[in-house]
């Protein structure tokens, strides 16, 4: 699994290498880093032979490179995460939120359509939620001071459905292969499937409940959302894990 970046290309970067990082004055993280990361490690792959997983691919540069390989015949696979698919880094400059702070950042509007294109066609293998918790103090400081990450757990499938499902990018049966069977497949795990003998860990879903994300809501300790005050069509309304109900909202 690899976490695409040049430490040498994006020492102090904070958000996307872009005009709104110039306009802003913040340290840019240019997207070169992502995918001279992914070149070479698929160059690596192609020569021996080997597996590659690249984790919240996000510039259309890389996964173009990501494409080329499967269609070569390269054991490369590779996931998306719905802030990459929802957000750019024109947002950062609306609001300062330091929940915006994530790596890979959020990059611009042509990278996050390609992102989409990739879910589309079968490049992008899965979606993850990259949930990334932080405490509100370590969050509660200028943008540049602000630990990277963001929490996701409780709004990948909302923004999923609503971004992806109800816009016509991605069918029911793509999305939650997407989220289930093909990471069960890739990381050789169990689950991922309703079939008999199956582990019984299964999320109840309403397709159609409308509903607001509001932090004092969140089951978790962390607020590190950049998507409280959301409208989002589609939630879990269970998680059974092992038989037994973990979970009801």
């Amino acid at each position: 699994m690899q976490h695409a970046e040049d430490k040498y290309l994006i020492a102090g970067g904070v958000m996307n290498e872009s005009f709104q990082s110039t306009r802003l004055g913040l340290t840019g993280h240019p997207p070169v880093a992502e995918e001279i990361a992914v070149l070479r490690d698929i160059a690596l792959c192609r020569a021996t032979g080997s597996r590659l997983h690249v984790q919240h691919i996000t510039t259309r540069r890389a996964i173009d490179a990501v494409r080329q390989a499967k269609a070569e015949g390269v054991k490369v696979t590779t996931e998306a995460c719905p802030h990459h698919f929802v957000l750019t880094d024109e947002e950062i400059g609306r609001t300062f939120n330091t929940a915006l702070r994530v790596n890979p950042p959020l990059r611009s509007e042509d990278d996050r359509q390609a992102v989409i294109e990739g879910l589309i066609d079968g490049t992008i293998d899965c979606i993850a939620s990259d949930h990334a918790p932080h405490t509100p103090e370590s969050k509660d400081c200028e943008f540049d001071h602000a630990p990277a990450g963001m929490i996701g757990l409780e709004t990948t499938f909302g923004l999923v459905k609503t971004y992806l499902i109800d816009k016509g990018y991605l069918s029911w049966a793509d999305a939650i292969a997407k989220m289930t069977i093909n990471p069960a497949r890739i990381f050789n795990l169990p689950g991922g499937t309703l079939a008999e003998g199956a582990p019984a860990d299964v999320t109840i879903i309403d397709p159609d409940k409308r509903w607001t994300v509001k932090a004092e809501k969140f089951r978790s300790k962390s607020r590190n959302s950049p998507f409280v005050g959301y409208r989002l069509r589609g939630r879990v309304q269970a998680t059974i894990l092992g038989g037994q109900v973990v979970y009801t909202a």
